[in-house]
């Protein structure tokens, strides 16, 4: 599946809102003096409403983009009512955001204790404030588009077409399988591909796209150490798992990858 204007036109301004509120939140991190408790609360004022405008933004797009979408397939209009509050703030983890961008100060303040200079321990709350950000901007994508398309009965299912930056072996991967349209699509941090919704006849199958598992071979072995020469294509279920979060939900992983939390997962490079 290709990239139609469409997507292009979406993924842009998606990418418009995620450069924005990154660049905005990066600083306010940036132009801060000290790091504690009075500090962070200052830091929350100031940067929840922009991350909470961030995230609205995209849910709107999104809704937006998916009626067109599905105007395309069903040939009318079908405007779907979208309720704002239950795929941004609070409705993405189940937690107050207060608490989860309390978490790059708790990360300062853990390095200092463990002796790592100021410069360094600011430097791994700042990379803890851009993971939970980003991780937020596509859980506002993932859950609009579960919401949405419950009310589209010609969508079965959803892929995730690459499109960023930010495309890594996981998301590659991931591209080749198809999702039922019910489920959150999973993600992993800095995670940003567009989840595209599609109609079927019948079901496909998991692999949708044997051909580009094939082709990524290569990056499979070079993750994991070994790859399937015989000429089949991957069982991708040995390649790369989905776990439930218990805050964020289905995060995409290699088998045999652990982790307690959401910051615990390193971005592939």
């Amino acid at each position: 599946m290709s990239l139609t204007r469409l997507d292009r036109q979406y993924g842009t301004a998606v990418r418009g809102v995620w450069a924005s509120v990154l660049g905005r939140v990066g600083r306010s991190w940036t132009d801060l003096h000290a790091w504690r408790d009075a500090d962070a609360a200052a830091f929350q004022r100031k940067t929840l409403p922009v991350i909470l405008a961030g995230e609205r933004q995209i849910a709107t797009l999104t809704a937006s983009y998916l009626e067109q979408l599905y105007r395309d397939v069903d040939g009318g209009a079908r405007r779907v009512k979208l309720d704002l509050d239950a795929v941004t703030g609070k409705s993405l983890r189940g937690v107050d955001p207060h608490d989860v961008y309390e978490r790059p100060f708790k990360e300062v303040r853990a390095a200092l204790s463990d002796g790592v200079a100021l410069d360094a321990a600011v430097e791994r709350g700042a990379h803890r404030l851009d993971t939970i950000a980003k991780t937020d901007l596509q859980l506002a994508r993932t859950h609009t588009v579960r919401e949405v398309a419950a009310d589209m009965p010609r969508f079965e299912y959803t892929v995730r077409e690459l499109q960023g930056e930010y495309d890594c072996a996981l998301c590659m991967i991931a591209s080749t399988q198809r999702y039922h349209k019910k489920n959150l699509a999973p993600i992993h941090p800095g995670c940003d591909c567009l989840v595209k919704t599609v109609t079927a006849d019948y079901d496909p199958g998991q692999v949708i796209d044997s051909e580009r598992l094939e082709q990524i071979h290569d990056l499979v072995e070079d993750a994991l150490g070994k790859a399937d020469r015989g000429g089949r294509a991957v069982d991708y279920r040995k390649i790369i798992i989905s776990r439930e979060h218990g805050e964020i939900g289905p995060v995409l992983g290699f088998r045999g990858q652990r982790f307690t939390g959401p910051d615990d997962i390193h971005l592939p490079t």
